[in-house]
């Protein structure tokens, strides 16, 4: 592949990703605002008697948006958003491989004296074992406390971050954990939140009672995905500036760091 040919595919790839990402991050953000919008509207509702319709203005119209507890029409007419995560994932696996695994950017033989396969390995191995760690600790008695959880998370990515930062040059180590937690959302949406959205609607549809913990998972995903949106798009923009970020002499506390305010700006995102 000719030098040119590879720019031309990361530049489309690149922009695939970007604009996959921000329809996959606008939406979850929305339909989290639309949540908390409902929950203080219901509050006030039985307090008061006011309506529980959100209202909103956008371009030429006015638009009201209401809750519902069940399914009046037919499974046919219900909207899923679900490829976003699956194209900005896939268009970043794509990346992954243009910019790093066929490359010379992944390893950095002052860092560690690995092989490229070794090296390869070592990342889609970080990706999927985040998954697999993250799932469990959500499941297990850690993901019942939001406190003890956020900070069994950090502690997670610091070891991670200090480990990825001892086998990868610096901006791969910095990117490799930006697609751990892009993985981690884009298995939350396919794996543990449309396969409950799946079962609701089956069951509203047969005029069934369906399980209510199986809206409080996927509500939960959700959230934790609004939460590790922030912390990818810095990460992904570190790439940029060097001397700041992954050329920088404390570029392990930097990434940490980076991850901590990512949660802090999504927190106030979120209540805003």
């Amino acid at each position: 592949m000719t030098s040119s040919i590879r720019e031309w595919l990361n530049l489309l790839v690149r922009w695939v990703h970007v604009f996959a990402a921000i329809m996959w991050v606008g939406q979850t953000y929305y339909f989290t605002w639309l949540d908390g919008q409902f929950g203080r509207l219901e509050k006030n509702a039985a307090a008061d008697g006011t309506s529980s319709s959100v209202w909103m203005v956008h371009s030429g119209g006015f638009y009201t948006v209401n809750r519902q507890k069940a399914l009046t029409v037919g499974p046919e007419q219900v909207r899923w958003f679900r490829w976003e995560a699956l194209m900005t994932w896939l268009s970043g696996i794509i990346l992954l491989f243009l910019v790093y695994y066929s490359s010379r950017g992944l390893i950095d033989a002052d860092v560690a004296n690995i092989s490229q396969g070794v090296a390869i390995a070592i990342g889609l191995a970080v990706m999927a074992g985040g998954w697999v760690v993250y799932d469990l600790a959500v499941r297990s008695a850690l993901g019942r406390s939001e406190a003890v959880f956020a900070l069994f998370s950090l502690v997670m990515i610091a070891v991670l971050a200090f480990g990825l930062m001892r086998v990868f040059s610096g901006r791969a180590a910095y990117i490799h954990l930006g697609a751990m937690l892009g993985t981690i959302m884009t298995a939350n949406v396919w794996f543990r939140i449309l396969p409950s959205q799946r079962k609701m609607i089956a069951a509203a549809a047969a005029g069934a009672k369906f399980d209510a913990s199986l809206g409080a998972q996927g509500k939960l995903r959700s959230k934790h995905n609004t939460f590790m949106a922030v912390p990818v798009v810095f990460i992904m923009i570190s790439n940029h500036f060097p001397v700041a970020t992954y050329g920088n002499r404390y570029a392990l506390e930097v990434l940490v760091a980076l991850v901590l305010i990512g949660w802090g700006a999504a927190k106030i995102i979120r209540e805003a």
